[in-house]
């Protein structure tokens, strides 16, 4: 995939201690190599409503304030949700 330039802002939502949501940031890491990601971790135990709303459903891969990924997918997963959003 080429790098258009574009700053990508991904934002990773999970919690410590949780072995899918470090998978994702490992993946958006040696995707972030190829790319321009702007990743945000956000800690879903550092807010009720977060906690509440993807609790079940960690991790969570949202771009441009949408939720593109959820729970167990792969690195093509996440690159094709990062090209579709592009």
């Amino acid at each position: 995939m080429r790098n258009s330039g574009k700053i990508q802002s991904v934002v990773l939502y999970g919690k410590a201690g949780c072995c899918l949501c470090q998978e994702a940031r490992e993946m958006l890491e040696r995707l972030s190599q190829r790319l321009s990601l702007n990743v945000q971790e956000v800690d879903i135990t550092s807010d009720p409503a977060l906690y509440e709303r993807y609790k079940h459903s960690i991790p969570v891969v949202a771009i441009g304030g949408r939720v593109v990924l959820a729970g167990h997918f792969n690195e093509d997963d996440l690159l094709l949700a990062l090209q579709s959003a592009r």
